[in-house]
């Protein structure tokens, strides 16, 4: 019987685990580092879900059901032009 891949979520959480119990200091030294090992690894592959996931979702269907590339929005404050406005941008 073939093992589930963990979701998402749970990588995540597990990650999360590693680092607080890292940061907490009482880890013994080869614990530490087997556990540093595994959070990069977790890390690596969320952050390849993550671009994965991005490109999916990088592509929307338009108002004639065709698919257009998404545009992403900058992040540059000073970008004042265009429809692109975040939430609590004052008109």
């Amino acid at each position: 019987m073939a093992s589930k891949e963990p979701t998402f979520e749970e990588q995540l959480t597990k990650l999360q685990a590693i680092v607080n119990q890292l940061e907490q200091g009482n880890v013994p030294l080869e614990s530490a580092i087997e556990q540093f090992q595994e959070g990069i690894k977790l890390s690596k592959d969320l952050q390849k879900k993550l671009t994965t996931a991005e490109k999916t979702l990088g592509h929307l269907i338009d108002d004639n059901d065709e698919e257009k590339e998404y545009e992403k929005a900058t992040d540059d404050p000073s970008n004042n032009g265009g429809g692109n406005r975040g939430f609590g941008s004052a008109d």
